[in-house]
């Protein structure tokens, strides 16, 4: 398949073809659909995975035409309201709209994010008065830039790596220690795809992806998928190495000051096997610690 350069910011050529991140949205969006999903008629065998371009289309309320050269970077300037369509018939949620209007350009882009990704020294302070709960902060490619000693302990210090995109899908041990792994890695990319589109072209966030498409394959299957949103899971399963299972409940919340951070909090509900779990985690970190 051969690439060549294209004027637009972010489009590519494949074999005559204009592609972009809007239409590769569009269509790795039509391929999760089923006809059935959305109440239309299946007539015999199907040649393609998920809906038609017709039929999106149609439900869309525009030219089969208009929607091809959308989905092949021919047009490159839908109007709102061709977007909110668009977003109703591929059933995106709120994150995935904000994405799809910023691919189209009509979403105020962020600032640029700081070259250098650090925790404010404030937030590392708040961290360590939380001595029950285990607290990171992320940068845009999930990179671990700080934890208070809880945190730490839950993920074991990170002996594969402090991303936590590339120990995910890297880490022999993951799947073991994500008993949930499959959810946990979907919600990963789609959460890396999302903060692809806030900072475009960010050389981290493509760094980090460049690796992983070479070296895993799952990777790649999950990222064509195209979902974009934010963390999602409220809870999250744990087997840890000295203490076991452990179900948490997750809190994600933006850092304002830094954007594309986010600080994550897990807790355990109180009087529960996973309290009393994390109970003994923090008393082994506290004695290694000490000693």
């Amino acid at each position: 398949m051969q690439h060549t350069l294209d004027t637009r910011a972010g489009a590519r050529t494949v074999e005559g073809m204009t592609a972009s991140p809007l239409g590769d949205y569009l269509r790795g969006r039509r391929a999760q659909l089923t006809p059935e999903a959305l109440g239309l008629p299946v007539y015999g065998r199907r040649r393609v995975v998920g809906l038609r371009r017709e039929e999106v289309a149609m439900l869309t309320g525009v030219s089969v035409d208009y929607y091809v050269r959308l989905e092949q970077g021919r047009e490159v300037s839908p109007s709102p309201q061709v977007l909110d369509s668009l977003g109703e018939v591929l059933r995106l949620d709120h994150d995935g709209r904000q994405h799809l209007y910023r691919l189209a350009g009509l979403s105020p882009r962020p600032e640029p994010p700081a070259a250098v990704e650090e925790a404010d020294d404030s937030l590392l302070e708040l961290m360590l008065s939380w001595r029950d709960s285990p607290a990171i902060v992320l940068g845009r490619a999930f990179d671990v830039l700080a934890t208070n000693p809880l945190g730490e302990a839950l993920f074991g210090g990170f002996p594969f790596s402090r991303n936590l995109t590339r120990s995910t899908f890297l880490d022999p041990g993951a799947r073991t220690f994500y008993p949930d792994w499959h959810l946990v890695a979907e919600n990963t990319v789609a959460g890396l795809r999302l903060a692809d589109g806030l900072t475009p072209g960010d050389p981290r966030i493509r760094e980090v992806v460049d690796e992983l498409r070479v070296k895993s394959a799952d990777f790649v299957a999950m990222w064509e998928q195209n979902d974009a949103r934010g963390k999602r899971l409220t809870e999250k399963r744990f087997l840890h190495p000295e203490v076991g299972h452990m179900e948490l409940r997750v809190h994600v919340f933006d850092v304002r000051g830094a954007p594309g951070q986010e600080l994550v909090v897990y807790h355990a509900v109180p009087g529960s096997p996973s309290a009393e779990a994390l109970s003994l985690l923090g008393a082994l970190a506290a004695t290694r610690r000490i000693g």
